[in-house]
């Protein structure tokens, strides 16, 4: 791992060294981030794994780097570039399907500006998934663990798009063509593309209003079903000091290939957020996410999985690019899906995290 990370920034450092001296307009820069956390799970399970849905932060009773990465960013007027190398559990756990030295790729990706007139790009490769308000870089989300919404749509997503930002930059148009849910290669057996939306807008520094799409097929082509993902936020910083994100996904998937019945899952979220001072936040979040026939969580229970989850944190910023976070959450199920240190299943999953995260 560690030659993999050496080789390609000295790789990079190389080639975009000399684009800069030939050219003289080309801008190379290097950033990071690490971020190490302690989790809790007061059921305390025997393999140290939270529940299976939990995809970061996922490690109970231990010291661990949820998601470190090194990024080098390439921009020249009408090209730009990004490759990032990572590590951490989140890796382990994101990437478990992709074959070799994928698994350590956080960014890949490059893209060429196709309009003189206007904000145009197109670019291709590995990039950070169009759907959802909260990203894998925990530092830039408003609670230190993602929700499960979150947690169970893709983080990453490979493929190409089409982006154009209106010259006030309030308006975001993006066009997807992507290899799949969460892949970076394609599923093996499946013949098929998928692809997505993204409209982003912002009608004042305070506001901004999201939606995203996806459409695509699970599974081998002789069994595969339709999924189609629909993703609505918003976030509204109603002063200085006090915001609001709220959410809500809805997805349906064919029941069976040619089927015209569908399974639905759906997922409402809203999070509070007060700075009470220059380096002090808190930070609370509430939950619902049903997905009664198992159509991305599995629950062999009667009522499948409908989980109500509550969490409340509190950060210090001793620096800018430092953040030091502690959360309490709990999750409510309608049937017992969970297990306790005994072995025997109960209703609820209490934990405590925390975390030290640093960006440079």
């Amino acid at each position: 791992m560690k030659q993999l990370f050496l080789g390609a920034i000295l790789f990079l450092s190389t080639f975009f060294a000399c684009a800069q001296d030939s050219t003289k307009t080309g801008k190379l820069t290097f950033s990071g981030y690490a971020e190490l956390y302690y989790g809790f799970d007061f059921n305390k399970p025997a393999d140290n794994n939270r529940p299976s849905f939990v995809y970061s932060h996922n490690r109970h009773n231990e010291v661990n780097l949820n998601l470190g990465f090194i990024k080098a960013n390439y921009d020249r007027d009408n090209i730009r570039a990004n490759l990032a190398l990572m590590a951490g559990t989140y890796t382990n756990a994101n990437l478990a399907a992709e074959p070799g030295v994928l698994k350590n790729i956080f960014e890949a990706n490059a893209g060429v500006k196709i309009s003189k007139a206007a904000n145009l790009w197109v670019d291709a490769g590995i990039f950070s998934s169009h759907i959802g308000f909260e990203s894998a870089v925990s530092k830039d989300c408003w609670v230190l663990t993602r929700n499960i919404a979150s947690d169970n749509t893709p983080y990453y997503e490979s493929g190409a798009k089409v982006t154009y930002i209106t010259n006030d930059g309030k308006l975001t148009l993006v066009g997807l063509y992507l290899n799949g849910w969460q892949r970076i290669a394609r599923q093996n057996g499946n013949s098929q593309p998928a692809g997505g939306a993204q409209i982003t807008w912002k009608p004042t520094d305070k506001i901004t209003l999201n939606y995203s799409n996806y459409l695509g097929t699970e599974g081998v082509d002789s069994v595969r079903v339709r999924r189609f993902y629909n993703n609505f936020y918003g976030i509204f910083q109603l002063n200085k000091a006090f915001g609001v994100t709220a959410g809500f996904d809805y997805g349906v998937q064919q029941q069976t290939k040619g089927s015209s019945n569908y399974y639905n899952v759906l997922s409402p979220v809203a999070i509070a957020r007060y700075q009470f001072a220059d380096q002090w936040a808190v930070a609370g979040r509430i939950e619902y996410y049903r997905d009664k026939n198992g159509v991305i969580i599995a629950g062999n229970t009667p009522n499948g999985f409908k989980t109500t989850g509550y969490s409340l944190n509190i950060d210090y910023a001793p620096v800018s690019n430092a953040l030091i976070r502690l959360e309490g959450k709990i999750y409510d199920s309608k049937d017992a899906i969970f297990t306790n240190q005994s072995g025997n299943p109960v209703n609820t999953s209490p934990l405590l995290t925390a975390s030290f995260a640093v960006s440079f």
